[in-house]
């Protein structure tokens, strides 16, 4: 058995570990998780920017790896405490996004600013208990090559959009988005799709 097989498997050596990797009830790395241990888990690309006013919430138990010549722009939040956050090559991740694992964003991406995406989602059927003791779900979120996500949109847990998409800024993305289409309003519906044919995009 792996050491962190080893770690989840046993209640009590998990809190520890949990304890010493994570202030209690906080969900960003102690500082000595972010300058000795993350950067020998997680992988920076060649030509790759993160601002200096990133919040980089990222721990070594889920990855957090990121392609060649992306940006990660200030006042942006990472967080792979739940599950893995992945960027591709030449994708920008706008001012004041907040992105929560499971994530995966592919390669020529343009994230807007303000975007907010989470595969987290908090269970909530005992009214009888707060609702962070009833635990998470978790669902990936992907975006696919070459999408553009407009500025203040949402991306629930568990949605794909596919290539070469578009999401209209303010929408809200609760069902997958097909590739070549542009998706607006909220909850978010398709609105155009590109006619190979005649090599425009046509209402739908």
């Amino acid at each position: 058995m792996s050491l962190i097989a080893t770690i989840k498997s046993n209640t009590k050596l998990k809190k520890i570990v949990h304890w010493s990797l994570i202030p209690k009830y906080q969900a960003r790395p102690r500082w000595w998780v972010q300058w000795f241990v993350n950067p020998f888990f997680h992988k920076k690309g060649k030509g790759t920017t993160i601002c200096r006013h990133t919040r980089i919430d990222v721990l070594p138990f889920q990855n957090f790896n990121i392609g060649n010549y992306s940006t990660i722009e200030d006042f942006s939040t990472i967080n792979n405490g739940v599950g893995a956050v992945l960027i591709g090559d030449n994708s920008r991740i706008g001012m004041g996004n907040v992105i929560i694992g499971p994530v995966t964003i592919g390669n020529n991406v343009i994230l807007a600013q303000n975007v907010v995406m989470s595969g987290l989602n908090h269970k909530y059927t005992n009214i009888d208990i707060p609702i962070y003791l009833q635990g998470e779900t978790v669902a990936t979120i992907t975006i696919d090559d070459d999408c553009w996500i407009g500025a203040n949109v949402v991306i629930t847990a568990g949605v794909t959009v596919g290539k070469h998409s578009v999401v209209a800024g303010g929408a809200v993305i609760t069902k997958d988005v097909p590739p070549f289409c542009v998706a607006v309003g909220n909850p978010a519906r398709i609105v155009k799709r590109y006619n190979f044919e005649t090599k425009i995009w046509e209402s739908v």
